[in-house]
């Protein structure tokens, strides 16, 4: 229901925060939860069924037979003096009655299929007719092991056979269920069935929209939950405290119709909306659990408490309207503190449930992303995903998702059995059928009631006929279920002590508070990895604030206007070390974290000598001094340029003070200056990590193309370039693939490669470990030496070759969501380290780790053929009437142009790998943006275009067999290229994929790729290049830089109509030649 009073959102801040509370204290919620839930359940059991009756073998029960209830089930007759019949008399006449005798006539059916095993011999049999012997006792007591005379042990059994007692149980089911069709209207008949089946369907919609959302069981099991604790509370309050009782078969009928009214919508809108967030936001010191759920709840809550305030208040008047009518007058107040539970569960329970799920994906991710930093990029299993393709082995039957799902559910049922089972509710022959089923009395035997029997009984005796006992011979696992029933009886008769369960109890509050202190901690390890990845430059404010209370009020008087000086004496002031610069100067640390500091240029400003700050300097003082006297210690050779990161502690001002010591000693100006900015970026993410001696950033236009739809997915590409022309031309290839239905990719081959270089005494060697590892043996050696270097690292395959002595050794790896190649060196370093320590090859000298084998950040065929990193291929199909109205073109005429130009011309020149127009545009754009390392655009730019026509449309392709790149790691860390890695939904490692996002990454290059060659080609084949290119880039001269003797003019030169239509002519005759 839409939001009727936006005066609901302000309504909805209580129970945002009550969630909130519930989020930060998940485990505290969830036990008060669950024991006020089963006191009230408790309750509303005994009210309803007078207690579960305890079956008489339960495991709770003693050894013997309670007596009580055993004659409770028994049927009673007493020979009356008058008449000398026999008369049937209830329990408690039986039981009040003084009479001279009262027997217990025993029906014991001793069953077996083996018809040799003799009988057990019995005292006091009355009557046998086959395996049945009736026993008459005077006492109430009955052995539950008898023994043949062969020594067969015949057993006990609580009855007959369960399977016949539920056939029973639902056939009555079946006879009572159609009497009450017969009898009921047909309309309301159909009003509850259709309700039922809405209830089934409601159920089925809640786990199938969770899956949806990223939750298989857990939460649609929670929300059912909480449902039930709602109505268990609601019943308790009905039944217990208002006294408005609700009959059972009201409840039952009535079910479906709750069950639907409330529904699962809202919870189910909240779980996805604090699983998508947390799933875009990912690790954050900002943003945690409980504050998505804060966020969530207020999401949904003005929605929420509407629809539930507005179903309260219908209640509660048809509760008014119908107070003549008990039964539904009780209903509906029992629908109203239904309703009012489930409100508050949501934003107690529930929440709790939905905190913990995110608290542990949480946990799960920030392990994984350190793991994979660890590791330079490998996550947990990909390598085993990855590596299993090549070996063609199969997919593990435990590796199913449908039977992980199964599992789970097999799981649940066994415990709700054994639940069942423990507590000794025989469904079907005790609770259902003492509820629903009148068994009637038991008839008095006719071999009782015959002339000589009656003789033997007096007046007023009574005989008492107890149920039918089975006994079965016993067997081997017979023994083993009496020991685990002894146990567990054990067990329960222990707990009853004073002492174990005042002990019990303290043991379960001791283990809740182990796991909050568990999950606290488990907090502390996601936020401690959000620091890591995370770090940002805090500004402190107070600090500031502090700092500038504290100034000298001199400092507070208006600065000296500076008087202009020449060049060269600017100069001798740099070159002056001792000299304090009078330019922009930089903030203390404590106090700063921009690099300004706010000097004041008072001539009573103390210069200190080098003699004096070296002093400090070892003193562990240099934080204490200022940016000056600092970059002065830098001039005078006192502190290295790459270590003032270490020494300050405080990067942006290491490199603040880099700046200015660099333009003392480079006598560059322009560090002074803003030209090259330094201020608001984050290099605590760059130190150690993307670049060294940092003194600024180079800031990059970043343009975006798209959508562009890559299988069925439409993305926004990012692009950073200095290149006119180059985003509007991918943009228009993006609106020529998305008008044919979208660009389809294939990835061909995932797995990063390293080639070292060694060298044996003699070629015959070399000759003869080149064989060895290509055989089997070898290579088995070899990966499993490389694989035990990391948790994560599997080797693919080895490719070796041989020249003179030299041996070039190939590996192709894994590498997740990253490049990885930290890692690979690592294997590859221990693998040749085993090849000359165990494996035999001791006359092995290593060359190089790297021996451009690789190959990396140069061009080669290897990479064209073998491939590196991910090889794609990506395909759109162009319809005909798409490339004449967009790309200004003709399908034939790009076919014709692009055999010329992208095969025959690029196989003219000797190209390798070169057979596209501009690939290498597109690429170094898109890794720009991105934070992939712009080097290996060499390999990664390795590309081949092809256009054919088919039924008249154009379809063109790329195949990109060595796109290297990575989601985590390198200059992905840094968050404007995390931000960018974020608008394409691929940043970081996959959570439950890994090496999925940097697949994807892969396919998207290449489509980019593909809009990229589909424009310019088209641009070629209609000859209007050189005019676009004039038009966006060259219309417009370059600005004169500002000069005294020559004043700007605001007139710009324009480019003549005459112009623009002979470079159109030229280039097309350029193009046809």
């Amino acid at each position: 229901m839409a939001l009727l009073f936006k005066e609901m959102n302000h309504v909805a801040k209580p129970f945002a925060y009550l969630a909130r509370f519930s989020a930060r204290n998940p485990i505290h919620v969830i036990l008060t939860t669950l024991i006020i839930s089963t006191a009230a359940y408790l309750s509303v059991i005994q009210y309803y069924f007078s207690g579960w009756q305890l079956d008489s073998n339960s495991i709770f029960s003693s050894n013997t037979r309670d007596q009580e209830q055993f004659f409770q089930e028994c049927t009673h007759y007493v020979k009356e003096p008058s008449s000398r019949a026999w008369g049937l008399v209830s329990n408690g006449v039986a039981k009040d009655t003084f009479t001279r005798q009262h027997y217990y006539l025993f029906d014991m059916n001793f069953q077996t299929d083996n018809h040799s095993i003799p009988l057990p011999e019995l005292e006091n049999t009355y009557f046998q007719r086959g395996n049945e012997k009736y026993v008459l006792s005077s006492q109430l007591d009955l052995p539950t092991i008898l023994e043949s005379s062969d020594g067969t042990q015949w057993r006990l059994k609580a009855s007959n056979n369960y399977l016949i007692e539920i056939q029973r149980f639902f056939v009555f089911l079946y006879k009572s269920c159609t009497t009450h069709i017969h009898e009921s209207d047909p309309f309301d008949l159909f009003i509850i069935v259709m309700a039922y089946v809405t209830m089934m369907y409601t159920l089925v919609g809640l786990f199938t929209d969770m899956k949806k959302k990223g939750s298989n069981v857990w939460l649609s099991l929670a929300t059912i939950f909480n449902s039930i604790f709602a109505l268990f509370l609601a019943l308790y309050t009905t039944e217990c405290i208002i006294e408005a009782p609700v009959n059972i078969f009201s409840l039952v009928e009535g079910l479906p119709f709750i069950f639907v009214i409330i529904g699962f919508k809202y919870k189910v809108k909240m779980a996805a909306y604090a699983l998508n967030k947390v799933e875009k936001i990912g690790i954050s010191k900002k943003m945690t659990t409980d504050k998505i759920i804060f966020d969530a709840a207020s999401h949904v809550g003005g929605r929420l408490m509407q629809d539930h305030f507005l179903c309260v208040i219908a209640f509660v008047g048809c509760s008014i309207y119908a107070s003549h009518l008990e039964a539904l007058t009780n209903f509906c107040i029992l629908c109203s503190f239904i309703l009012s539970y489930e409100l508050i569960l949501t934003g107690t329970f529930f929440a709790a449930i939905l905190s913990l799920k995110l608290e542990i994906y949480l946990i799960h991710r920030s392990t994984i992303i350190k793991q994979t930093l660890e590791e330079d990029g490998v996550v947990p299993t990909t390598a085993d995903i990855i590596s299993s393709a090549e070996s063609k082995s199969e997919t593990s039957i435990f590796q199913s998702n449908t039977t992980v799902a199964f599992a789970k559910l097999a799981i649940i049922l066994l415990f709700v059995i054994i639940h069942f089972y423990n507590f000794g509710t025989k469904w079907a022959s005790y609770t259902f059928s003492s509820f629903y089923m009148n068994k009637g009395p038991k008839l008095l035997p006719d071999f009782i009631k015959n002339a000589r029997a009656s003789d033997m009984f007096n007046e007023g005796d009574v005989v008492s006929i107890a149920p039918i006992q089975y006994y079965q011979p016993s067997k081997s696992y017979h023994q083993v279920e009496d020991l685990l029933l002894s146990v567990l009886s054990y067990i329960s008769v222990a707990i009853r002590d004073r002492f174990v369960s005042k002990m019990v109890f303290f043991a379960l509050i001791f283990s809740a508070t182990i796991n909050i202190y568990l999950l606290n901690a488990a907090r502390l390890h996601t936020l401690f990895t959000a620091n890591e990845l995370y770090k940002k430059t805090s500004s402190i404010t107070s600090l500031n604030l502090t700092s500038k209370a504290t100034t000298p009020l001199k400092s507070l008087s208006p600065l000296p206007v500076p008087v202009p000086k020449t060049i060269s004496e600017k100069l001798t002031e740099r070159k002056s070390f001792n000299t304090i610069s009078n330019v922009s100067t930089y903030v203390i640390p404590e106090c700063s974290t921009d690099g300004e500091e706010s000097d004041s240029s008072d001539s009573s400003d103390i210069q200190r000598s080098i003699e004096d700050l070296e002093k400090d300097l070892n003193d562990g003082k240099v934080k204490t001094l200022k940016n000056k006297e600092i970059a002065a210690l830098v001039v005078n050779s006192k502190v290295p340029l790459y270590a003032l990161e270490k020494q300050l502690g405080d990067t942006t001002r290491a490199v603040a003070v880099r700046r200015k010591a660099l333009s003392i000693l480079a006598d560059a100006p322009v560090l002074d200056s803003e030209r090259l900015p330094y201020k608001n970026f984050d290099y605590d993410r760059v130190f150690g990590a993307c670049c060294e001696n940092v003194i600024g950033y180079m800031p990059l236009p970043v343009g975006v193309i798209g959508p562009l739809i890559i299988d069925g997915v439409p993305y926004h590409i990012p692009m950073a370039t200095t290149e006119g022309c180059l985003v509007a031309s991918a943009m228009r290839g993006c609106k020529a693939i998305n008008s044919g239905g979208g660009a389809t990719t294939v990835l061909t081959k995932d797995g990063m490669t390293r080639g070292p270089v060694v060298r044996f005494p003699t070629l015959k060697r070399s000759g003869a470990c080149k064989i060895w590892l290509d055989s089997e043996e070898g290579q088995e050696k070899i990966k499993k030496a490389f694989n035990s270097t990391s948790r994560f690292a599997r080797l693919q395959h080895i490719q070796t070759a041989l020249a003179g002595d030299l041996l070039f050794i190939r590996f192709r790896t894994t590498t997740g969501d990253a490049m990885g190649m930290n890692m690979i060196s690592k294997g590859v370093e221990f693998s040749l380290n085993q090849m000359v320590e165990e494996f035999g090859w001791d006359d092995m000298e290593i060359v190089s780790v790297s021996g451009n084998y690789c190959v990396d950040k140069k061009p080669a065929a290897i990479n064209w053929i073998e491939g590196r990193g991910k090889s794609i291929v990506a395909e759109a199909t162009i319809p005909r009437d798409v490339v004449k109205k967009v790309l200004k073109s003709e399908v034939s005429a790009l076919v014709e142009l692009n055999i010329a130009k992208n095969l025959i011309g690029s196989a003219m020149a000797g190209s390798v790998g070169g057979f596209n127009a501009h690939a290498a545009n597109l690429v170094t754009a898109v890794f720009l943006a991105l934070g992939q390392d712009p080097a290996q655009n060499v390999e990664s730019s390795n590309c081949i275009t092809l256009m054919k026509e088919v039924d008249g449309d154009l379809r063109i392709s790329v195949s990109m067999p060595s796109i290297e790149v990575g989601t985590i790691g390198g200059g992905t860390v840094l968050e404007p290229q995390g931000a960018m890695l974020d608008l394409l939904g691929v940043r970081g490692p996959h959570p439950t994929s890994p090496g999925e996002n940097a697949r994807q990454l892969a396919r998207i290059v290449a489509c980019a790729v593909l809009a990229g060659e589909l424009s310019l080609c088209s641009a070629l084949a209609a000859g209007h290049l050189v005019q676009s290119h004039m038009t966006h880039n060259r219309a417009k001269k370059p600005e004169p830089a500002p000069h005294v003797s020559q004043p700007i003019t605001a007139e710009k030169p324009k480019l003549r109509k005459e112009d623009l239509a002979r470079l159109e002519e030229g280039s097309k005759i350029c193009i046809k030649s």
